[in-house]
């Protein structure tokens, strides 16, 4: 945790914090895919695997995931960078809580953007070892956010994170237009 701190007491310049997320880039956005779209498809049927193809469907849900989390996790590096000063690498953590736009409806909305996108590359493709990969990552994604992020975050922001977290979904977004008050 003392790592984390320091990297929090950190300012760093908005031309650093670009230069992280072309790199972070490179790999969530475009190899990952890669992965997903062409090399693990290819793998799952050398290895008799089979595809799950219904034609047209598979493209449509496969399109509509991938358009989702698309805007999600944009939405939320975007709000990093403008509105904390930060990005969503560890290294380069934001300076302050974030609990408005897409925060406002779940606590990791890029996470929930990202897997999205990943699942819907699984879909458009028909690919089980795809699919298998995203819940794969999934799973040790949520193991690290429960385990290391959640710590440092209440180490960093204390009650006002206790109670975000309280009040805000996890992953999956409430997207109602009212939030659920206990005061009534």
């Amino acid at each position: 945790m003392k790592l984390f701190k320091q990297w929090a007491d950190r300012k760093y310049p908005l031309a650093a914090r670009i230069l992280v997320l072309v790199l972070a880039g490179l790999i969530f956005a475009i190899l990952i895919p890669s992965l997903l779209l062409v090399t693990l498809p290819g793998l799952g049927t050398k290895l008799g695997i089979p595809l799950l193809q219904f034609g047209i469907t598979n493209f449509l849900i496969g399109a509509l995931f991938i358009l989702v989390g698309f805007i999600y996790a944009a939405w939320s590096i975007l709000s990093q960078v403008v509105l904390a000063s930060g990005t969503p690498v560890p290294v380069m953590p934001t300076q302050k809580l974030l609990v408005v736009r897409p925060f406002k409806q779940c606590r990791n909305p890029m996470v929930f953007g990202t897997l999205m996108a990943y699942l819907g590359c699984s879909i458009l493709t028909g690919s089980l070892l795809s699919a298998a990969a995203v819940i794969l990552f999934a799973v040790l994604l949520v193991i690290y956010i429960k385990r290391i992020e959640e710590k440092e975050l209440e180490e960093r922001f204390g009650q006002e994170y206790l109670d975000y977290k309280q009040r805000t979904p996890f992953i999956i977004p409430r997207v109602s237009g009212r939030m659920h008050t206990h005061s009534r």
